[in-house]
């Protein structure tokens, strides 16, 4: 059998039904609408598991997986007295991370896919899926995950279910989703929902009915992580890990509903959500693209430390963006979970993030200590005299190597968070006054700039580049190009996407959120740090805020407006003139290079590069040579 196509309108009820064994059916709760019925029941006729298992969302639910998953030693149960609730999970060396050379989009078309993605033709694509998932689930059980992306019933939310082998993957979902019995009635009420098909790949009987040994993380080396944009569904087949695995964070999230924001009209990003309350009372809400590892779980816990401000977490990586009545834009955080790189996390870098993490927690391949806590690099000054690393093995200082994987992973509801707002799972969202772009630059991007109009702004996001960091594949320290930090996630085309944020700007007008640009980690002829971060993070983004209400000016410059002297506000902080002088340094020749580097990636997108950022390039050109006839007259 292939691999069903998303819309149960178009299958074949009555051949499904023929074909599917009866008791796939009679295992469905009361609540289950006959299209989900007859599609779970065709799909566990392909995979052939041993049993169905309807999820409903319950903390009996949670704790007997939990249970089992101890039993079995997939988890390892941390310690109550330091940890309650909270378990570790330890995957092989070969699921570690997002797989995006076995990432595809199967479109129609290629061109609708376009350079950056892998495109698979969808009809070859569905009959090695129909190969690989074919009796994938023997011997195991099938889990039913219903699921609302969003506030269950928001206008902005979405629903979707999930079908997969793994129970760590239901527990996971049950954090970062609004899952269980809620989502199954929204479904059977008529509302539209994304089905998504995944297995870890590992059968515990094979095709001729031998018995097959567990193991603690069951995966296969052969992985595929589909989407099919056109019928709006997702197939992953052969890792257990993160967004290869929870299909509605990135799969989901981004890149299906990039697509179905395209062709409806909002927007569906990489970002973070921040509600930003002034010393007057003002209230504010900012969101920003970073791409993964470089400082947006930090900012989106960020205690500032400017008196008199407030800053609490709406979201801390995925925003989907709807024009309201009063036409601005407004955004919720579509999950409900913080799924984030451990690795750096401390006291230090942030503390309202490490506290969320005393409980309720699974921590995936970080380091297992003496008395069953966990521990990972950065997380303390010294590391612990002795710990079992995250492949299992025993670890000391002396070891050579790391005691935590630089991906390790914790997955822990939004409402643990002491900065979560009182409005982050507010069903109608939250209006966005700015959007940031940021990445990991050693130089050439200034601390902040603001751009000069919305098709600016867009060219801001076209051109983040960042440098390579451990959450995807490839080298550390390679600087890549990552617009908009949706380069792994975008599911059409980015030359598309980006004509799809030109047209939101001509919706929105004058009511657009205002577009500004951070690198927080711009360095000095030695490798030092520029600028401490963390927490004085706050003062970029007051001087943002400060331009949204009219009281900063700013000053003209290659990459857009930035502080003009005495703008940015440096009270109590330990820095030098030459520091921040450095901090905003634009070298002509720098940028010269960076729009080379833009024009070169464009080209790539051929036609499809849409006009406008054409027209920006050539103005960002024009301004580099402005500064430059202005340097030599001087």
């Amino acid at each position: 059998m292939s691999p069903l196509k998303s819309r149960p309108e178009r299958l074949s009820p009555p051949e499904l039904i023929a074909t599917a064994d009866d008791r796939w059916a009679t295992s469905a709760p009361p609540n289950a609408p006959e299209e989900v019925v007859t599609w779970v029941a065709a799909v566990a006729d392909l995979t052939q598991p041993d049993e169905i298992h309807w999820c409903d969302g319950s903390q009996t639910e949670r704790d007997m997986l939990y249970d089992e998953m101890v039993a079995s030693g997939e988890l390892v149960r941390l310690n109550p007295q330091l940890r309650p609730g909270s378990y570790l999970a330890r995957s092989t060396p070969s699921d570690v991370a997002r797989v995006e050379r076995r990432t595809f989009i199967c479109s129609e078309r290629e061109s609708d896919a376009g350079p950056t993605n892998n495109w698979a033709e969808p009809a070859a694509m569905r009959r090695t899926l129909a190969e690989v998932f074919d009796g994938s689930m023997r011997g195991r059980t099938m889990y039913v995950i219903p699921f609302s992306m969003g506030p269950i019933g928001g206008d902005i939310s979405r629903l979707g279910v999930e079908i997969t082998d793994s129970p760590y993957v239901v527990t996971s979902m049950r954090i970062m989703t609004y899952m269980g019995t809620e989502a199954l009635d929204a479904i059977a009420s008529g509302a539209d929902w994304v089905p998504a098909v995944h297995s870890v790949g590992y059968p515990l009987v094979d095709a001729d009915g031998r018995r097959i040994p567990d193991v603690a993380w069951p995966c296969n080396e052969q992985k595929y992580i589909c989407h099919f944009p056109e019928t709006r569904e997702i197939w992953s087949y052969g890792s257990g890990y993160g967004g290869n695995a929870l299909l509605g964070k990135k799969c989901y999230a981004l890149r299906i509903a990039s697509v179905l924001a395209r062709d409806e009209g909002w927007m569906a990003e990489h970002m973070l959500i921040l509600k930003i309350t002034s010393p007057q009372g003002q209230v504010f809400h900012l969101a920003a693209a970073f791409p993964s590892a470089c400082g947006k779980t930090n900012l989106a816990m960020l205690r500032p430390t400017i008196p008199g401000w407030k800053v609490e977490t709406v979201g801390d990586d995925i925003a989907w963006m709807r024009p309201g009545p009063d036409g601005r834009l407004y955004a919720i955080n579509p999950e409900c979970g913080f799924f984030g790189v451990a690795p750096g996390t401390s006291e230090r870098t942030n503390p309202t993030c490490l506290h969320a993490l005393s409980r309720n927690v699974i921590f995936t391949n970080v380091a297992l200590t003496d008395d069953g806590d966990v521990w990972w690099e950065g997380m303390t000054p010294e590391p612990p005299a002795h710990l079992i690393d995250w492949q299992g093995n025993d670890w000391t200082p002396g070891s050579g190597r790391t005691a935590a994987h630089p991906n390790g992973r914790f997955t822990v509801h939004a409402s643990q968070a002491e900065s979560i707002s009182d409005d982050w799972d507010d069903p109608a969202g939250v209006p966005i006054d700015v959007i940031l772009f940021g990445g990991r630059r050693a130089h050439t991007v200034p601390l902040i700039s603001e751009s000069y109009d919305w098709a600016h702004g867009v060219l801001m996001g076209a051109m983040v580049s960042s440098e390579q960091t451990a959450a995807a594949e490839g080298k550390v320290g390679f600087l890549r190009h990552d617009p908009f930090a949706m380069l792994p996630f975008c599911g059409y085309n980015m030359a598309d996407y980006w004509a799809h944020w030109l047209r939101m700007g001509e919706v929105l007008g004058d009511k657009a959120p205002r577009i500004f640009q951070v690198n927080w980690f711009r360095k000095d002829a030695t490798g030092r740090w520029l600028w401490p971060g963390f927490g004085e993070n706050s003062r970029p983004i007051e001087w943002a805020l400060q331009r949204v209400m009219g009281n900063a000016q700013g000053a003209e410059a290659i990459s857009g407006r930035i502080p003009a002297p005495g703008e940015l506000n440096l009270d109590g902080l330990d820095i030098s003139e030459q520091q921040v002088e450095a901090l905003f340094e634009l070298d002509p020749a720098e940028w010269s290079a960076e729009a080379d580097s833009a024009e070169e990636y464009f080209a790539q997108f051929g036609a499809k590069v849409p006009s406008e950022l054409e027209r920006q390039l050539s103005s960002l050109r024009a301004r580099i040579d402005q500064v430059r006839e202005s340097s030599a007259q001087s």
